[in-house]
């Protein structure tokens, strides 16, 4: 048994002072405001660090040095073990726009590490390849197409693992495809798209409740003619209970429109993701993606035409939030974990600093720097 003492423990009622949480095996067994140390536990001082639920990634392509897109064991257990170290203890693997091959392989691997006792992979997302090639992004070209019922129809079937499939709503059988995504109970989200409001609309009603990396590969406000008309952005905010996912590293949404989500959307409408690449949390200079270059902190295509994808950890993201966008600390964290465990439907376990969930914790001193990581009641970082 551990007892973590001495540190601000965000609840879901909101800060505790001076409490206690305490951790049995994986699970936590009470957060309680009693600080006196129990004689058969081990104490955990957190020298009077904020103590906060651990970070759910639900949009991340590698870490590391390795993509997930390469689809072996190995390459997945390095990306999520690089970034369980900056505080992502639950984590959605995700692949850019890919073959059937590649999916179905990644899709094999991501099962077996999910089926291993206290595995932090929840589960598998697929960004693409059905997406619009105007919005293409950094995403393979000659990979994407409009959907393919006959396709994506026996992957959903045959793979439990799959948990969220993003897509373009303008397409072609786009409204066939969200509601198929539905009936197995994948989160369908809207990304790389040029969709005006009637399409987001249409998308919403049919079941495609968030937009992925929101603000990025899709357009704000179309000007026809002298006349203006809702872009991508603008429709996704007039669906006020549709969710959004921010890249908050500070680079690919500038602090000033992160601060602005956050203001329309709210808490419980708004994600952190960081949309890393395989050289974030690594020493690592070169992308899986030959075309991809790291520069200005950030992951460029070489002709500078868009980001890729960020290094950012999750931690930083919180830093960010708070350091850059002024965003109470309470709140950067509950985006950071509460957030994406209700929107990935994992808030039963995770998410949250409760009896009988999961023991995911991380502890951040005054600057939001990060000094703890315990995943499953496993301590994998310590700086106390």
């Amino acid at each position: 048994m551990k007892q973590i003492v001495n540190g601000r423990i965000l609840t879901p009622a909101g800060w505790l002072e001076g409490g206690s949480v305490i951790v049995k095996g994986n699970k936590i067994v009470e957060v309680s405001n009693c600080d006196l140390p129990l004689s058969d536990a081990e104490i955990i001082d957190a020298k009077g660090c904020d103590i906060v639920p651990g970070g759910i990634e639900m949009h991340v392509h590698g870490g590391g040095g390795r993509d997930f897109m390469e689809g072996t064991e190995e390459a997945f257990r390095t990306a999520v073990e690089a970034h369980l170290h900056y505080g992502t203890t639950a984590i959605f693997p995700t692949l850019s726009s890919s073959t059937i091959p590649m999916i179905e392989q990644a899709v094999e691997t991501c099962q077996r590490l999910m089926d291993e006792p206290d595995s932090p992979i929840m589960g598998l997302h697929l960004e693409g390849p059905y997406f619009n090639p105007a919005q293409a992004g950094a995403q393979i070209p000659e990979w994407i197409k409009a959907p393919v019922a006959s396709e994506y129809e026996p992957l959903l079937d045959k793979s439990p693992c799959l948990k969220r499939w993003d897509e373009a709503p303008e397409l072609e059988g786009s409204i066939d495809f969200i509601k198929s995504c539905r009936k197995h109970g994948v989160l369908p989200s809207i990304g790389h798209t040029r969709a005006k409001y009637a399409e987001v609309k249409a998308a919403y009603e049919a079941g495609m409740t968030h937009a992925t990396h929101f603000y990025n590969a899709m357009p704000v406000v179309y000007k026809n003619r002298e006349f203006k008309e809702a872009g991508t952005v603008e429709s996704i905010l007039a669906e006020k209970d549709m969710t959004v996912e921010v890249i908050a590293d500070g680079i690919h949404v500038p602090p000033v429109m992160l601060r602005m989500v956050y203001q329309i959307k709210g808490v419980e409408r708004t994600a952190l993701v960081t949309d890393a690449l395989g050289c974030a949390a690594s020493s690592a200079d070169v992308a899986f993606d030959p075309r991809v270059v790291l520069e200005d902190g950030v992951c460029k295509l070489a002709d500078r035409s868009a980001l890729a994808g960020s290094i950012a950890t999750m931690d930083r993201l919180v830093r960010t939030c708070v350091q850059q966008a002024g965003i109470p600390m309470a709140d950067a964290c509950r985006m950071a974990s509460e957030t994406p465990a209700r929107i990935m439907g994992i808030y039963d376990r995770k998410g949250s600093l409760e009896r009988g969930k999961d023991a995911d914790i991380i502890m951040f001193d005054a600057e939001q720097q990060l000094t703890f990581v315990m995943q499953m009641g496993r301590i994998v970082r310590s700086e106390l």
